[in-house]
C-alpha cells in the first residue's frame, strides 16, 4: 500500500473528528481523547516501530486508523498489523482502511485473553493509543506486563500520552522507560513513552 493511500483527506479527517467526538460522547473514559491522534504524533510513535521486522506489530486502541496509517506509510506491511479495538463501529472503519491487517474486536485491558490464539510468535513492537491516565495505576502496570509478555525480548511498548509524567509507574519496575521530547504540533502537546523488558 502506498503512503498516499493511507494519508487522510481533509473531509476523511473531518469525518473521523465527528466519529471520534460521537464516540467520545458515549464513554469519555474510555476514549480519552476528543480526535485522532494527530499526523506528527502518529509519525513519532510509528518511527519506534522497525518496519522490516518479520513478527506482528499489535496496536491497542486504534480508533479509525491515524497511528495504523503512520505505521503502514513507514513501512510496516499491514499484514503484520494486529489492531485490538473495543469499538464495533471502529472495527468496522479499520476492515474498510486496512484490510490486509487482522482486526480484534476487544479489550486491550484483557490482552492476553482478548490475543489468545491469534499471534503466530511474539510481536516485534505494540503500539498503544489508549487513554492509559483514566484506569489505575495497578491495570496500567498489569497491561504492560501483559503486553511484554507477548513480546520479543526488546521489543518496544510505544505508548503516548498528554501528561508530563509516564502513564505507567516506572518505579521498581522490571522495564526502562524512555520519553520523547514533548510534541508540541499536537492538540493537545503530547509526548511518547516507550517502555521494553530490562
Amino acid at each position: 500500500m502506498s503512503r498516499a493511500a493511507v494519508l487522510r483527506r481533509p473531509e476523511q479527517r473531518r469525518d473521523d473528528d465527528a466519529r471520534f467526538l460521537k464516540n467520545w460522547l458515549k464513554n469519555p473514559l474510555r476514549m480519552g481523547a476528543v480526535a485522532p491522534s494527530g499526523p506528527i504524533l502518529a509519525r513519532r510513535m510509528a518511527s519506534y516501530v522497525d518496519p522490516t521486522g518479520t513478527g506482528p506489530v499489535i496496536e491497542l486502541g486504534p480508533g479509525t486508523g491515524a497511528i495504523t496509517a503512520a505505521l503502514v506509510a513507514r513501512g510496516v506491511d499491514p499484514r503484520r498489523l494486529v489492531l485490538v479495538e473495543y469499538s464495533m463501529e471502529f472495527c468496522r472503519l479499520l476492515r474498510e482502511r486496512f484490510p490486509a491487517a487482522t482486526v480484534v474486536h476487544g479489550d486491550a485491558y484483557t490482552l492476553s485473553r482478548t490475543l489468545s490464539g491469534r499471534l503466530a510468535e511474539p510481536a516485534d513492537a505494540l503500539v498503544s493509543g489508549l487513554p492509559l491516565m483514566t484506569r489505575p495505576e495497578p491495570i496500567r502496570l498489569k497491561l504492560l506486563n501483559d503486553a511484554l509478555a507477548l513480546m520479543k525480548p526488546g521489543a518496544p511498548f510505544v505508548q503516548f500520552t498528554y501528561s508530563v509524567t509516564s502513564p505507567i509507574p516506572i518505579k521498581g519496575g522490571a522495564f526502562t522507560a524512555h520519553p520523547s521530547e514533548r510534541i508540541w504540533r499536537n492538540i493537545p502537546p503530547a509526548r511518547v513513552w516507550v517502555y521494553q523488558r530490562s
